[in-house]
């Protein structure tokens, strides 16, 4: 037998990394998964789920996420607090080195990290700006707001912020691409007045006093410039891998930085990836799950082939 501190290591406690952990545990496998952020991922972060399976009237995403990480538990996996720095394949085992200086090796590792809100990267956001409306959102009661971003994510956000403001005016670099179901719920706030959407504008800077923001501006695709007053700005401008761990090492990514791989198998051995974080991935909840259980399935093929 392989010997090394842990049959399967899964890196990222998302959808992907809890369904793997459950399926490497109820395989009986010694498993631990590290989460350096969040239990359950930006999952944890939405307001509202209405398109996972099982719950026909939506789910909190802090619920979903909970329930997710309890499964784990119950069926044995070690779910642990910890950054990965980088990793290395040992022949045999994968070593896993972390931010504590202590590393850990595993015979199999799961790269499930998923991904991190995109930055705008203009002056004053740093000081001013929040990525998250259920986290954020209560702190700007009857107040206008900013928000930037124009997919399912951001029209979603603003819709949930839109019940608490008294205003919102929406930047889209291009044109509103969310689904139907949203635009026709965006549309019934523009025509209640409840919010703006200003297509073609984008932020490039934002002003703020005393640590409260006071306003943003902003241009369009003309070249043309102006000032919008606000209490608040949130940014919901997509999402980028978590992978500058993997900068070093032998895992190839593709040009977005998402990492490339055969049937879940990167280019380092015993290493795979599921979720959102693979060159490929859909990137929805229900689809990162289903990755982090086939993942799973064939990690456990691999690792019953090593014992035989």
């Amino acid at each position: 037998m392989i010997k090394s501190d842990v049959d399967i290591l899964i890196i990222g406690a998302g959808p992907a990394g809890l369904a793997a952990a459950v399926y490497a545990a109820r395989a009986g496998r010694s498993v631990v998964v590290l989460e350096k952020a969040l239990m359950g991922g930006q999952v944890a972060t939405i307001d509202r789920v209405d398109n996972y399976p099982g719950y026909q009237d939506g789910v909190d995403g802090m619920s979903l996420a909970s329930n997710m990480v309890q499964q784990a538990k119950r069926f044995g996996a070690k779910i642990e607090f910890g950054t990965v720095t980088g990793l290395e394949n040992d022949g045999n085992t994968v070593r896993v080195h972390r931010d504590s200086g202590m590393a850990i090796t595993a015979r199999a590792v799961l790269i499930a990290t998923g991904s991190s809100y995109r930055h705008l990267n203009i002056p004053g956001e740093k000081e001013y700006v929040h990525y998250c409306a259920t986290c954020d959102g209560t702190l700007y009661q009857s107040k206008n707001l900013v928000t930037v971003g124009g997919a399912n994510t951001a029209v979603q956000e603003a819709l949930y912020l839109s019940g608490i403001a008294s205003h919102i005016t929406m930047l889209v670099r291009s044109y509103i691409k969310a689904d139907d179901i949203l635009k026709d719920k965006l549309k019934e706030k523009v025509e209640a007045g409840k919010i703006e959407v200003l297509e073609g504008w984008r932020p490039t800077e934002i002003m703020g006093n005393d640590g409260a923001v006071t306003g943003v501006k902003v241009a369009n695709t003309n070249g043309e410039t102006k000032y919008i007053p606000t209490d608040g700005i949130f940014v919901f401008a997509g999402m980028a891998p978590n992978t500058d761990f993997l900068k070093n090492t032998a895992i190839k990514l593709d040009v977005d930085g998402r990492i490339i791989a055969d049937n879940y198998l990167t280019t380092m051995p015993n290493v795979y990836v599921a979720g959102d974080v693979r060159s490929g991935a859909v990137r929805q909840i229900v689809t990162a799950a289903g990755e982090g259980a086939a993942a799973m399935t064939k990690i456990n093929h691999f690792l019953d082939r090593t014992e035989a």
